[in-house]
C-alpha cells in the first residue's frame, strides 16, 4: 500500500508519501510545501495544489490520508484552513486517490499514545518511528502520523472484517 499523507495548511502543508505496514512502514518522501506570507492566498492554492498533482504524479499513491479540520475560534482561520484543504482533495481527487480523513487527537494518539501531545512530541516520535535521522519539521511531523494513523487503522479494519465474516 502507498499512500499520501497531509497536514494541510496555507502557509505549511506537510505531506509524505509512506509505503507498506503498520509494523514495517517506509518513508519514500515527505516534506513541506511553503507559502510565504507576502503570497496571495489564491496563489498559495495553486501551488498547493500544484505540488501535490506533482507528488502524486511522480509516486502514484493509490490513497490519501489528511487530518480533519481542527477547533479554530476564529473564522477566518477555519476558513484558509478549509480552502487549503479543499486544494489538497481537489488534487487528490483528480489523482483518482480515495480518501481517508482522521481527527487530530487520534492522529497524535496513534503517534504519541496522548491525544493532546505537543508539535514536539509528535516529531519525536515519528523520528523514532520511522527511523529517521533528525527530528522533522512540525508540519512534516504531524503528515507522517496521519500517514502511521492510516496504516495502523488499515491493518486493524483488515483483521476485523474476515473475524465478522
Amino acid at each position: 500500500m502507498r499512500i499520501l499523507a497531509l497536514d494541510p495548511s496555507l502557509r505549511a502543508t506537510g505531506y509524505a508519501i509512506l509505503e507498506g505496514t503498520a509494523e514495517k512502514p517506509a518513508v519514500l518522501a515527505s516534506g513541506t510545501i511553503k507559502n510565504p506570507a507576502s503570497r496571495p492566498s489564491q496563489d498559495c492554492l495553486l501551488e498547493i495544489h500544484d505540488r501535490l498533482a506533482e507528488i502524486i504524479s511522480q509516486h502514484s499513491p493509490t490513497a490519501l490520508a489528511i487530518e480533519l479540520i481542527i477547533y479554530v475560534q476564529n473564522t477566518r482561520t477555519a476558513v484558509i484552513l478549509g480552502a487549503a484543504r479543499g486544494a489538497a482533495l481537489l488534487a487528490a481527487a483528480r489523482g483518482g486517490l480515495t480518501i481517508h480523513e482522521y481527527p487530530p487527537k487520534l492522529v497524535k494518539k496513534s503517534a504519541t499514545g496522548k491525544g493532546a501531545a505537543k508539535k514536539e512530541q509528535v516529531a519525536f516520535m515519528t523520528r523514532a518511528l520511522f527511523g529517521l535521522r533528525h527530528n522533522p519539521a512540525p508540519d512534516e511531523a504531524d503528515a507522517l502520523a496521519v500517514g502511521l494513523t492510516h496504516l495502523r487503522r488499515t491493518a486493524f479494519s483488515s483483521r476485523i472484517v474476515p473475524a465478522i465474516s
